[in-house]
């Protein structure tokens, strides 16, 4: 029995396929989350800080993360 890995960060085009948004919105917004969370330029935002942010459930957004 094989357990898959679950990713822990979320990256632009994550976000693209979440909100519908384009490609440069997505990093826009991930941008803002970093800023407004004072989140360094280099660090990574994890899935539960985009999901605290934003309102929405992890199980909505989960189908959406591939890989």
């Amino acid at each position: 029995m094989k357990i898959e890995p679950k990713r822990v960060c979320i990256y632009p085009k994550d976000i693209q396929r979440i909100t519908g948004k384009s490609y440069r919105q997505s990093i826009r917004l991930m941008q803002k989350i970093r800023k407004d969370l004072r989140k360094l330029e280099n660090e990574f935002l994890s899935i539960e800080e985009f999901c605290q942010y934003t309102s929405l459930k992890y199980e909505q957004i989960e189908p959406h993360i591939i890989g």
